[in-house]
């Protein structure tokens, strides 16, 4: 097999969700033997339909997907389904290995459990087999999810997001991993230092042409590509612009002499037209949410939480640990410590006000934004998710804040269950907007958004002026977000 074999090739794929959504059109792209790509795109673009494309899936509606000849291919997927949450490890990873002629069968793999430990070791995680998987934590069932990928040893490993509610730790061990593979891996991440570390070339799926841009180079590099192109169409535009309308004022002038003058005229508006035909259409650049405040209501005042004790998960056991944090209007707490500690458990606890050791102040409304959008009813279409939250159902506030998170025409009555993580995470802020509350509680809030709309969340978190609880494993993020103060759960 050599190392520069082709092994996908995509020729003129189209693919549509319904006739009135288009994701891809007549795509075409290769992918060698032991390439490392990343897949970048603006959320709801297509990056994890591609990934159902290659798997068989999906199947294109016009143009042809080939694959190499005997080629396993595995995914690790972005969030564990429900019905597998209530598995254990073992049922977990035996429902990895689905048979290749019936997909809906899963084949019988014989002594899989010291595979289990191999691969669980290779993700840095301990975790008996006859656990559920529901009790692990976000970042503890993210190891899980690249493990059920791992496990199958396949010749493409597709990863989507692989790096959400990974600790530091767990970063840097999945980006040694990545550096030393020595098969194909296609890789959809927002996470910029960690997708630099071991890409070869980028795939861009262009939300607005829905065609897919190829490029060398790696993760930083393609990024300057795309961007001095831009630059450099925008200033080829600006002369020929500039030349259309030199010739249009000549021709007008020659024009009114009458005469042989309007021979000339009409050579000036001809070559007028000539130049608008080497115009070039600019790829314009992903959409932003618009800058946008989190309200609180008028009347706050006094304590908003007090947290006196709180448990943390210590060798696998809940563990009582006593504190003094107590939060008033304009106070931001982060909430620190490895995967598996309990800070999700901590956070759901908070925000149901169940938490023992803690006390919210009666009549806070309390806005809870939770990693794996559970508290997003899936069979809601967006609208009525949006409008549930509501105190004053204004139908115009609804559909202008809705707009600001890039919410709008069809993707108003979709179902949030068929949007993609990124747009479900949008739902989840707007519906904070809508809602107004007094506590903000936010687990892992960067999590499969779109990288562009990182530094407006910041600034509307910077600037809550509420009482707010952070949980983020991503420095960049929470440096540009005012901590009053820091809860280290393993100190």
């Amino acid at each position: 097999m050599s190392k520069n074999e082709v092994i996908i090739n995509f020729d003129s794929v189209s693919f549509n969700f319904g006739i009135k959504k288009p994701i891809l059109a007549e795509v075409n792209f290769t992918v060698r033997r032991g390439a490392k790509i990343t897949v970048m795109g603006q959320n709801g673009a297509g990056k994890s339909t591609l990934f159902s494309l290659i798997t068989g899936s999906h199947k294109p509606e016009e143009g042809q997907i080939h694959l190499a000849q005997d080629l396993s291919i595995a995914i690790a997927r972005q969030v564990i389904p429900r019905p597998e949450m209530e598995m254990t490890v073992k049922e977990f990873f035996e429902n990895c290995f689905k048979d290749p002629i019936d997909k809906l069968r899963v084949r019988k793999v014989y002594n899989i459990d010291p595979k289990i430990k191999n691969v669980l070791e290779v993700v840095n995680l301990v975790a008996p087999h006859d656990k559920i998987i529901k009790a692990f934590s976000g970042g503890q069932q993210a190891r899980l999810l690249l493990a059920s990928a791992l496990i199958q040893d396949p010749d493409i490993l597709l990863l989507d997001e692989p790096t959400n509610n990974l600790d530091k730790a767990g970063i840097e061990h999945l980006t040694k991993f990545l550096v030393d593979y020595k098969k194909t891996c296609i890789v959809i991440s927002h996470d910029s230092e960690f997708l630099n570390a071991f890409t070869q070339g980028v795939l861009y799926l262009d939300i607005f042409t829905k065609k897919i841009e190829q490029y060398v180079g790696n993760y930083f590099d393609v990024v300057a590509e795309i961007q001095a192109r831009i630059e450099k169409e925008n200033r080829k535009n600006a002369q020929l612009a500039k030349e259309i309308q030199e010739n249009k004022d000549k021709a007008n002038f020659f024009a009114n002499k009458g005469g042989q003058m309007r021979l000339v005229a009409r050579r000036m508006r001809e070559k007028a037209e000539e130049l608008e035909e080497e115009k070039v259409d600019v790829r314009r650049e992903d959409k932003t949410i618009r800058p946008f405040t989190i309200p609180v209501p008028p009347d706050i005042n006094g304590d908003i939480i007090s947290i006196k004790s709180f448990t943390m998960i210590k060798n696998h056991k809940p563990v009582s640990r006593k504190c003094d944090v107590t939060l008033r209007k304009k106070q931001h707490l982060l909430l620190t410590g490895p995967n598996g500690i309990g800070k999700s458990t901590l956070l759901e606890a908070l925000a149901s006000n169940s938490a023992k050791g803690t006390t919210i102040t009666e009549g806070i409304k309390v806005g809870y934004y939770r990693q794996d959008f559970s508290t997003l009813n899936f069979e809601d279409t967006v609208h009525e998710s949006l409008m549930s939250v509501m105190d004053e159902q204004v139908e115009e506030t609804l559909r202008s804040t809705a707009a600001g998170f890039l919410l709008s025409g069809e993707l108003m009555y979709t179902k949030i269950g068929s949007l993609s993580e990124g747009q479900k995470g949008l739902v989840a802020f707007a519906r904070l907007v809508l809602q107004k509350p007094g506590l903000l509680i936010l687990d892992e809030p960067t999590n499969h958004i779109n990288f562009r709309h990182l530094p407006i969340i910041a600034k509307a978190l910077d600037s809550y002026e509420g009482a707010m609880i952070l949980v983020s494993h991503v420095p960049e993020f929470v440096k540009q977000i005012r901590i009053d103060e820091v809860l280290p759960l393993d100190k």
